[in-house]
């Protein structure tokens, strides 16, 4: 027989058979822990070592022992059923959701607050699924990145409805008012929207700054009380860097103050209601059937059950 056909013609429960046997030191209790007759083990074992051309035991009254060249063999057939054990542990895993890959884009900070937390909250649950953050803009993450497939879930601002994809809310932040220590409006108790009337206010063109401006106009309806704008095309951190040198004041969310920066503090801003508060949501595919995908659902769902529900 050709050596590719010897070798397409061993088949698992031959090897597995042999690997057993040889743990057992007999055919006897290696068919007992296989639940396999005693006569249909020895049969397989005696096909194998025809196909590989060696014999893999030697064979007494007193039971099996593996031979020189069938030490060798053994060691690569148990390396073998290793793998393919966990192949296919790995794969029962992968659909139920406890292993596997997702990816998440998100548009907040990770320093503190909800994202945070339900990522570590995650990791424990499931820390066997490898996790790929992506953070970029609220459009690119809602209208680009989610159609192209580049990632299973956007957390971003909002609660923009999917025509061919599912959206929950989920949580929402305080906005906060970031100056300088010797800021005037620094030593007030309560800030109100209409204090900003004679600030300077930067907004980034980047992450938030957008529904930042639209949160601002809606609360200041009038022309007259709104603050001066002036808007710079950098990141989070570059725009906190400009407020601490006294370029103008900002605003935040509540997780944008877990990382600490140097000479700059916040201020809950509010209006007649009380403070004013920027929600996110969750937004997904439907045709996405990636169970990873599902789990962390099923975590958001659980953390942040919706009224309806």
């Amino acid at each position: 027989m050709k050596l590719q056909n010897r070798i397409s013609a061993i088949n698992l429960p031959q090897l597995r058979s042999a690997v057993v046997a040889a743990d057992e030191g007999s055919f006897r209790r290696a068919a007992e822990v296989l639940l396999v007759r005693q006569s249909t083990l020895s049969r397989g074992i005696r096909q194998l070592e025809h196909l590989i051309g060696i014999s893999i035991f030697d064979r007494s009254s007193g039971g099996v022992t593996a031979t020189p060249s069938g030490r060798g063999f053994l060691r690569h057939a148990r390396s073998i059923l290793e793998q393919i054990d966990s192949l296919i542990t790995t794969a029962d895993r992968t659909s139920r959701g406890e292993a596997g890959q997702l990816s998440i884009g998100f548009h907040t900070s990770l320093s503190a607050g909800n994202l945070r937390a339900t990522l570590l909250d995650f990791r424990q649950r499931v820390p066997s699924i490898e996790l790929e953050l992506v953070e970029m803009s609220r459009t690119r993450l809602v209208m680009t990145a989610l159609r192209t497939g580049t990632m299973d879930v956007a957390i971003a601002t909002g609660e923009t409805t999917q025509r061919d994809g599912g959206t929950v809310p989920l949580w929402s932040e305080r906005i906060l008012l970031a100056l300088t220590e010797g800021h005037p409006l620094a030593n007030r108790g309560t800030i109100y929207w209409t204090d900003l009337r004679d600030e300077t206010v930067l907004l980034s063109q980047r992450d938030q700054g957008r529904e930042f401006e639209d949160i601002l106009i809606s609360k200041l309806v009038s022309s007259e009380d709104r603050p001066r704008i002036k808007r710079h095309d950098v990141s989070r951190d570059t725009l906190k860097s400009l407020i601490s040198l006294g370029f103008g004041v900002g605003l935040v969310t509540e997780s944008d103050i877990g990382a600490n920066f140097s000479g700059l503090i916040y201020r809950e801003l509010r209006d007649g209601s009380g403070p004013s508060h920027i929600g996110y949501s969750a937004h997904w595919l439907a045709e996405n059937d990636n169970p990873a995908l599902a789990e962390f659902l099923k975590l958001l769902s659980e953390r942040y059950p919706s009224p309806a529900g």
